[in-house]
């Protein structure tokens, strides 16, 4: 229990390697055991770390270790304990691993999977915890309405149960939509108070993401020193914590970026575009890939160079 808690304050306060480091041990304690439980939570951990560190097949590995251990009728009760349901943890965390590795529907089979268990269970804070990936994965999906619905449900439940974490979850991911959807404007409010909320939760994992997402939204509003405020912010997070998963993301939206400000750079767009293209490659996240490569498909078409 004493190591779990060590590596959540790690994991919520993203360290990548001292989280990994921490996974790491408490996987070795479950191999040396034998035991069921430790192992499973060793799997886990380590299988959150690495995605969120951007090392996607070995964390999918890992949650499938996980999950293949699992027993309800011997682990369920442990959520109150660990405070969520690990099988629904697994499968929820699994849903975003499986999108970015190009596999949407399967992401969306895992979210809905975990979120009808989670629902099953009848556990509040497995409940809150879950609904955050049915809205992830189908906003990135472009799935909106979909996205909306867990999400009402998701701050009515937040707001019933004075779960300030989950609240600003929820403030977040709305403000992702507004941005995605167009709303440029409202958007930056949202998303920037739904920063504001989060750090006053105690958290900072997920932090090249919102200032990825706050960065298209302030380029949109036309605010374009904000946005590349936004996006050093997310690129100095990456250095610092090694919270990588979103990273070939964050460049491409830096050559968007380039693209439509004032000062219209189109060297600087072809090489974030290439960069998010590579890193994509190398962390094999396939959804970014297609990302990279049609915006810079797009960039060299305007240009002419259709054969390159």
């Amino acid at each position: 229990s004493t190591l779990f808690g060590q590596w959540i304050v790690n994991f919520i306060n993203f360290n990548g390697d001292v989280a990994r480091e921490l996974a790491s041990r408490f996987l070795a304690l479950g191999e040396s055991e034998g035991a069921a439980v430790p192992r499973m939570i060793g799997h886990r951990t380590m299988a959150s770390t690495l995605a969120l560190r951007g090392d996607l097949v070995e964390a999918r590995a890992h949650y499938n270790e996980a999950l293949a251990l699992y027993r309800p009728a011997e682990h369920r009760r442990l959520m109150t304990r660990f405070g969520q349901d690990l099988r629904v943890t697994c499968l929820a965390f699994r849903s975003m691993a499986l999108w970015l590795l190009g596999y949407p529907e399967a992401a969306i089979k895992d979210a809905d999977c975990a979120l009808m268990e989670a629902r099953q269970i009848d556990h509040a804070a497995t409940l809150m915890f879950t609904l955050n990936f049915p809205i992830l994965v189908n906003t990135y999906c472009g799935n909106y309405h979909s996205a909306n619905e867990h999400l009402k449900e998701l701050v009515a439940l937040a707001e019933e149960k004075g779960a300030t974490f989950r609240k600003a979850e929820g403030v977040l991911r709305r403000g992702y939509i507004l941005t995605l959807t167009g709303e440029a404007t409202k958007a930056v409010e949202i998303v920037t108070s739904g920063i504001d909320l989060w750090r006053s939760a105690g958290s900072t994992i997920f932090t090249p993401e919102q200032e990825f997402m706050l960065a298209i939204a302030h380029a949109d509003s036309g605010q374009f020193d904000h946005a590349w405020r936004c996006i050093g912010k997310a690129m100095a997070a990456m250095r610092a914590t090694s919270e990588r998963w979103c990273e070939a993301e964050a460049h491409r939206v830096a050559g968007e970026i380039a693209l439509k400000s004032p000062q219209r750079d189109v060297a600087k767009a072809q090489d974030c575009f290439e960069h998010s293209l590579a890193l994509a490659r190398a962390q094999q996240a396939r959804s970014w890939e297609l990302r990279a490569a049609t915006s810079l498909a797009r960039l060299l078409r305007d240009q002419g160079k259709r054969q390159t």
